[in-house]
């Protein structure tokens, strides 16, 4: 049996041992093969390879105090770089994150930074991970029921594996079905689980805004004795805001 993800996986140690056995599972190699001959037809897969992972490379297993669940990349040239929510400097931010920006303003009192570049909470431990890590591109959950979602269900179960306490942020029908494998204060367990309504323009109103999710992770955190999320994102000089394509 392996014991160690491919040398080719970009992401942190921390996370190699434990998921040795998804990388070598049957599902992997056909989610593998199926991701292969998409690229040699000639689609355009986001994010980029080498940022598949990019969500388990900035946040060690061992440093995560919060997740963030989303459902697939942007699929939108230039957006995804392997953060859920997330989009590159100077990319302007989607619909779904400026409504984050809004309850976090609400919540919080966090003015709207002039960027969607969420990596300043990922290096605090906030694990900002979608359940499938690929899309094509202009073809919204093309990738989905392909095999990302078995192994992003086991990087869930890691974590709700841990001792110490994490506050999990699941938006959305699609991110609460992950819930059910997290032992959560309400069933006797130790983990925080706060659901609300997707960020989308579509449901932020039927739940997400006023949700004031940010402030009650930190509230738990702070209670735990675990060190809280400084929410706010610093600016990004001018010369690093260049948006890639």
């Amino acid at each position: 049996m392996a014991t160690a993800a491919p040398t080719d996986v970009k992401l942190h140690p921390s996370w190699r041992e434990p998921l040795a056995s998804e990388f070598a599972s049957p599902y992997m190699a056909a989610l593998k093969q199926f991701l292969l001959g998409e690229r040699q037809a000639g689609k355009r897969i986001f994010p980029a390879g080498s940022e598949w992972f990019r969500a388990l490379d900035l946040t060690p297993l061992d440093k995560v105090r919060v997740v963030i669940l989303g459902q697939d990349p942007y699929h939108g040239p230039g957006q995804a770089h392997g953060l859920c929510f997330s989009v590159r400097p100077g990319v302007k931010p989607p619909p779904s994150l400026v409504n984050i920006y809004k309850e976090l303003h609400s919540d919080l009192g966090i003015e709207r930074p002039g960027h969607g570049f969420l990596e300043h909470w990922a290096r605090q431990g906030v694990l900002l991970l979608n359940s499938v890590l690929t899309v094509e591109m202009a073809r919204a959950a093309s990738h989905r029921d392909r095999g990302w979602e078995k192994f992003t269900d086991a990087v869930i179960r890691l974590v709700a594996a841990k001792e110490a306490p994490v506050v999990f942020m699941l938006w959305g029908s699609y991110a609460q079905k992950k819930a059910g494998f997290i032992p959560s204060i309400e069933q006797g367990g130790h983990h925080l689980v706060l659901k609300a309504a997707h960020p989308s323009p579509l449901s932020a109103h039927n739940g997400f805004l006023g949700c004031r999710h940010f402030s009650k992770a930190n509230a738990f955190l702070e209670s735990r004795g675990l060190p809280t999320i400084d929410w706010a994102l610093p600016e990004i000089p001018k010369d690093q805001a260049q948006p890639s394509t």
